[in-house]
């Protein structure tokens, strides 16, 4: 084996290595997130865990992928730590997928398709079909993405190939078959089985480097069997480096992956060897080839689910207690967990998240709001100091959502998730400036204290009523966005076109107040300032309410929904159920209006 073979043999892992992620990423893309959100509403039940953990790692080819995803959810606080032992379990049957597939290369039949299913076969047509749905479809539609899913399978496939010829002239060394015997030793092979799996991250792939040196027939069974288990050690690398900086209990969804490989191979390691000295295994010194290291690295995987199962409460026990609570406060920050940097490898997930803390942004500026109108009545130090926490809490999580969706730009993602990316950002600033129209009523009311003036009778009745109109337009914002509802959604226009027919017969009426001497001149224009604020949260609630409009109506389609025109021709045209919902409201708060005297 000569330079060419060595720089031949690296090629063949980095197309393995890519054609796994390229493929992961498009399998990511066309779930469009779904799988994780399953994993997020997965009860305590650990045996639906298990087939879960099975599936979702399955179609995503990564058990270092979904044991990230569930650290990530765990530090979130959306995951319970009980609910991870069980798609814990289940990632690691899973993960065996891929060398099951380049297993089906020692297929040796006459028959026709059994022989184009191996991948040396498969791989050239995948590829043709993905090339050309990829390149020739609209990019982030559906052929696209699916043409990636097959184009990272056929370059996977050719990767795998190259490995396996790129080793083949170790077949003629004697010296490369004595190196493979040391690790007959099962704790030299156990070692090199984690080392090379914790340096590139993947057991699927370091599985699929030793199928490919076991096509030189120098690898016995004994030597195979201590690596694979090292592997499987090896793969729980990427979930401890990922709970670095996390919560005790993310950092403990990262120990129970870690404690059940450990468990499972040394019960393994013990019984094979135990068996093999009671009653030697026929196969022991027999040379494995792929199907063989995809048999065993399966049977690994659900005989420790199956042995372990019974105990999933222990090891929950084990990785508690290994990270006991030290009684220090963990950042509890309005940011924290949420806005996990572990859920960016699945931009979908990353999306949602970002959408929970706009909605958490939205919680506590309506919070604010009802506090504010509060403080006209009575103004509370106790009540303003929780205005000014609240509205600390709204910057914090601002900067934190825009760098967040920031980071976000460096991925590749779809139509519909560019689109919700504009929508995030935008939805974020409106959110902001409606805590801010928040703080200007607050800080109204407290100037109106500190001047000692007051409202007329007719003014408080008033603002009582336009406060209950805002605050019923930010509930139905809150409400819409939560649940992408658009029927609430399209009751947001016209009760905003309510609040700026309030605005300007409020207006009206002030201004004869003000001229018939029955209100003092500081506060009509404490009364101005108040109306004008209370106008454009209404206008903001409405630019929230066409983002989840446009989410429903432009089918994924960035750039083909112009809010502006939308409103004029709504505005202009009137349907029946705009109509009905207007003089619903209309009814409602326009109406009592007319009837406070002046």
């Amino acid at each position: 084996m000569d330079f060419t073979n060595v720089i031949t043999l690296l090629g063949g892992v980095a197309l393995f290595l890519f054609g796994m992620s390229f493929m992961a990423g498009g399998l990511e893309k066309m779930s469009g997130g779904r799988l994780e959100r399953i994993l997020e509403r997965m009860t305590s039940n650990v045996f639906k865990g298990v087939l879960l953990g099975t599936m979702v790692t399955a179609l995503i080819q990564s058990s270092s992928a979904t044991t990230v995803m569930v650290v990530g959810f765990v530090n979130a606080g959306i995951m319970k730590l009980a609910q991870t032992v069980g798609i814990i379990m289940g990632a690691n049957i899973g993960t065996t997928a891929t060398s099951l597939i380049l297993g089906m290369n020692d297929i040796d039949s006459g028959f026709f398709l059994l022989r184009l299913l191996k991948p040396s076969s498969l791989a050239p047509i995948i590829s043709v079909i993905g090339v050309m749905l990829y390149m020739f479809s609209s990019r982030g539609g559906k052929k696209n993405i699916a043409g990636q899913i097959f184009l990272g399978f056929g370059v996977l496939f050719f990767g795998m190939l190259t490995m396996e010829t790129a080793v083949a002239p170790l077949k003629d060394i004697p010296e490369f078959a004595d190196i493979l015997m040391r690790f007959t030793n099962p704790l030299l092979g156990l070692l090199a089985g984690m080392l090379l799996t914790a340096i590139i991250q993947s057991s699927s792939a370091s599985v699929g480097i030793l199928q490919a040196l076991s096509t030189t027939g120098a690898i016995p069974f004994s030597a195979a069997a201590p690596i694979i288990l090292g592997q499987n050690i090896g793969t729980c690398v990427t979930a401890l480096i990922s709970g670095i900086g996390a919560s005790k209990n993310a950092k403990r969804a990262a120990l129970i992956h870690l404690y059940f490989n450990i468990i499972g191979t040394v019960i393994f390691l013990i019984g094979i060897y135990a068996v093999q000295a009671v009653f030697t295994l026929p196969f022991w010194d027999d040379i494995v080839n792929r199907s063989m290291i995809a048999s065993f690295h399966l049977v690994f995987n659900i005989g420790s689910t199956l042995v372990l199962l019974p105990f999933s409460k222990g090891i929950l026990w084990l990785a508690t207690k290994s990270l006991r609570e030290t009684g220090e406060r963990e950042d509890e920050g309005p940011a924290s967990g949420v806005l996990d940097e572990r859920f960016l490898t699945s931009p979908s997930v990353a999306l949602a998240r970002a959408h929970d803390a706009v909605v958490h942004m939205g919680r506590l500026a309506s919070l604010n709001f009802s506090d504010s109108v509060l403080l006209l009545e009575n103004c509370d130090e106790k009540i303003t100091e929780r205005i000014k926490t609240r509205e600390n809490d709204l910057d914090i999580l601002e900067v934190a959502i825009e760098h967040y969706l920031l980071k976000l730009t460096d991925r590749e993602l779809t139509d519909r998730e560019n689109m919700l990316h504009m929508q995030l950002l935008h939805s974020t600033g409106d959110v902001e400036r409606i805590g801010d129209y928040a703080i200007n009523i607050a800080e109204a009311a407290q100037e109106k204290s500190k001047l000692g003036t007051s409202f007329s009778g007719s003014a408080l009745k008033e603002l009582k009523a336009i406060s209950s109109a805002v605050e019923e337009i930010l509930n139905l914002t809150i409400d819409s966005y939560i649940h992408d509802e658009v029927e609430e959604a399209n009751r947001i226009e016209p009760i905003e076109q309510v609040i700026d027919l309030m605005t300007e017969m409020l207006k009206t009426r002030h201004i004869a107040r003000l001229k018939k001497g029955n209100c003092q001149t500081e506060a009509g224009a404490l009364f101005l300032e108040l109306l004008i604020n209370f106008e454009r949260i209404a206008d903001h609630c409405s630019n929230i309410a066409l983002y989840v409009i446009q989410a429903n109506i432009s089918s994924g389609q960035a750039g083909f929904f112009d809010s502006h025109e939308y409103v004029r021709k709504l505005h202009q045209g009137k349907k029946d159920e705009y109509n009905r919902v207007f003089a619903e409201y209309e009814s409602t708060y326009l109406e009592p209006l007319r009837k406070i005297e002046i």
